[in-house]
């Protein structure tokens, strides 16, 4: 029996020296390495950049009153479409009292004064007719009636415009109503019925009725840094994405890039606005953020390889090209020329064909 366990003692210490010695061997062999093979292809190459901004209308028009006064009514409301001359609003206006004073004083003065004229004329066509007077003093009886006549008129149209802003033989242009000037849809009205307003002059802007555009004219505003800025040039193509309409992508042609950088987080940006193509059946609304993405450079049917394949060496580029694969893979460092890149893949010009087959990534 103690024989027995001697003996398989011994076998298994064998075992352990024998696995020791395979495992000890096995580990000194050289491991051989095979790599994915990649073969070029031809491919159509562009490489772009992206500039962020909105949509908006190539030109809003701000609606401001002629005439300051308050609010009487507001015809209109926002998204709605309007025509050129068509009422947005009504502006009431309230005078100021030495203006109606004054305006008062002139009509009563005016009226004293046609009244003495018609009773000077009624006395000078008596003279005429009885043949006491010449023609001439009638005919200037007769022509200050007239006048005297003209001037109450004027200082009753002065005091209604003082006190309505608007007179009744000037109805239709009646500074009081406000009046788009333009055809298009209302985006805003920021007035409520109510609320002052004051015309335009020399130290304010004047009080927005409203904001009217033309929504069949939008344009990109957009901002792209300065080592792009000096590739572009108008008409060049652009492929608009609009984050409010993912499904859709819209064409558009670059119109103009600002003479002038603005420093923003350290880098100067430009502006640039392009004229948007827009769809019947699409609804964009005034200040939708965008992308647009602009194709710099472009090459189309040219031998192409995955960047991962090329090497980088100073100023010089290679590729590691098969030469056998029996009984292991032995390839060839070549010196090639490269062209455009996307990011992705690489154009090559010269040095490999289409047939050869190039070094990839390690096979796990």
């Amino acid at each position: 029996m103690k024989k027995f366990f001697k003996i398989a003692l011994l076998v298994i210490v064998a075992l352990i020296l024998l696995g020791t010695f395979v495992f000890l061997y096995q580990k000194s062999k050289p491991k051989v390495i095979v790599y994915e093979l990649v073969s070029p292809a031809i491919n159509d190459l562009s490489k772009s950049t992206v500039a962020t901004g909105k949509v908006e209308p190539r030109d809003e028009i701000l609606i401001k009153p002629q005439i300051s006064g308050i609010i009487d009514e507001v015809y209109k409301e926002a998204g709605q479409q309007i025509k050129k001359g068509e009422v947005l609003a009504k502006v009431k206006v309230i005078p100021e009292l030495g203006q109606v004073n004054s305006a008062e004083s002139r009509v009563r003065l005016a009226q004293i004064n046609a009244n003495q004229a018609e009773t000077d004329f009624a006395r000078t066509e008596k003279l005429y007719k009885d043949q006491l007077i010449s023609k001439e003093e009638y005919e200037k009886s007769e022509i200050a009636l007239k006048q005297s006549r003209e001037e109450l008129q004027t200082s009753k149209d002065a005091l209604e415009i003082i006190k309505e802003g608007i007179t009744k033989n000037s109805a239709s242009l009646s500074s009081t109503l406000i009046r788009s000037t333009i055809d298009g849809l209302i985006l805003d009205v920021p007035v409520k019925a109510g609320n002052s307003v004051i015309m335009s002059n020399t130290f304010n802007d004047g009080t927005t009725i409203a904001t009217v555009a033309n929504m069949n004219d939008l344009i990109f505003v957009g901002k792209i840094d300065e080592t792009e800025v000096g590739r572009l040039h108008n008409g060049m193509p652009i492929r608009l994405t609009i984050g409010a309409l993912q499904n859709f992508t819209f064409d558009a042609s670059l119109e103009y890039i600002s003479p002038k950088g603005v420093e923003e987080n350290g880098a100067n940006q430009f502006e640039i606005k392009a004229a948007v193509v827009v769809p019947d059946s699409v609804v964009i609304r005034s200040g939708y953020s965008a992308n647009a993405e602009i194709v710099l450079q472009r090459a189309n049917n040219v031998l192409t390889v995955p960047e991962g394949v090329v090497e980088f060496s100073g100023d010089s580029i290679f590729v590691q090209v098969l030469k056998d694969s029996v009984p292991t893979q032995v390839f060839e460092r070549r010196l090639v020329k490269t062209g455009l890149s996307d990011g992705i893949n690489m154009e090559i010009k010269e040095g490999i064909s289409a047939t050869e087959r190039l070094r990839g990534n390690e096979k796990q």
